[in-house]
């Protein structure tokens, strides 16, 4: 698994694309309105767009977690920081904060290489 992370705008997919010569049909895009199983896809975009619909329908974040790392170790998962800026007055988007943080710490762990972008510069931190 690659973890590409980083905040908004600042170039991830069109770094992954690029690295990776890939089209918008090998990419999944993630809405925050379906909760639909991120699968089959080499990329994995916005990932805690996902995470946001997963809180939004009721699961058990966590244990969708632990089935996505599990199932999907050969993907490219590419995340909006979110743990930056102002923290949210709505607890759905708190709590979404929260676990788009502990998404990120596990995807890192289980991952062979982890980049941080910013500013669209990438940097290897794993």
């Amino acid at each position: 698994m690659i973890l590409v992370f980083g905040g908004v705008y600042q170039g991830k997919l069109d770094y992954v694309r690029e690295r990776f010569s890939l089209q918008d049909s090998d990419i999944f895009f993630c809405t925050d309105d379906d909760a639909t199983h991120p699968a089959g896809k080499k990329v994995i975009y916005e990932i805690d767009k996902w995470l946001l619909a997963l809180l939004r329908e009721g699961y058990d974040v966590t244990e969708q977690i632990d089935k996505f790392v599990k199932n999907n170790q050969n993907a490219i998962i590419i995340c909006n920081d979110i743990s930056c800026g102002i923290v949210p007055v709505e607890p759905v988007m708190r709590k979404w904060r929260e676990e788009v943080g502990w998404f990120l710490a596990a995807v890192a762990k289980n991952s062979d290489e982890v980049i941080r972008l910013y500013c669209g510069i990438p940097t290897r931190l794993k």
